[in-house]
């Protein structure tokens, strides 16, 4: 089977019309119940077990709650017309800082549950006008719309999504 293709190494085709913002939001409405779905009723080693220096599954989750400040902060620089998104931190300091492992998984969950709710509300209530705002993403190096980030956001959900199926396959197969 081909290795998952690292997150950094990810092309990105933002050419689709901004008139499908709905359908990338509800993408994003969804990840906390996909989450909650994969990991529920797992036995806690599993969800701790790292594979070698790789995140574990609970890891991977938290890495989710600890991006909504980022995605919520971005949503900030298109409501005040930046011309440049803020970048994220590549070393991912505060997932590693974060010490998921420590947590019960149902806090995870909670907590990363109750920070995609409060951008989705914030999301609801925008004009849909504010959808086709644009500003620069500082990795990417390229220009992208508001519903091009959530786009890459839900992109970014599925990819962690993804490694958490590929650690149960190997951690918890007989489930």
């Amino acid at each position: 089977m081909p290795e998952h293709l690292a997150w950094v190494e990810r092309q990105f085709d933002f050419s689709f019309p901004v008139g499908l913002w709905p359908s990338v939001v509800e993408r994003l409405r969804g990840t906390p119940a996909r989450l909650e779905e994969r990991v529920r009723s797992r036995a806690r080693e599993v969800l701790i077990r790292r594979d070698g220096d790789r995140w574990s599954i609970q890891e991977h989750a938290g890495h989710l709650w600890d991006l909504e400040s980022l995605w919520s902060g971005r949503l900030d620089d298109f409501e005040r017309g930046a011309p440049e998104l803020r970048a994220a931190d590549m070393s991912n300091r505060k997932t590693h800082d974060a010490k998921h492992n420590e947590r019960e998984i149902s806090a995870v969950l909670t907590g990363f549950h109750d920070e995609r709710t409060a951008l989705l509300r914030r999301l609801d209530a925008l004009d849909p006008a504010a959808y086709g705002r644009v500003s620069r993403h500082p990795r990417l190096g390229t220009e992208m719309r508001l519903c091009d980030l959530l786009y890459f956001v839900a992109e970014h959900d599925d990819h962690h999504l993804a490694s958490i199926t590929e650690l149960l396959r190997r951690f918890d197969p007989g489930r």
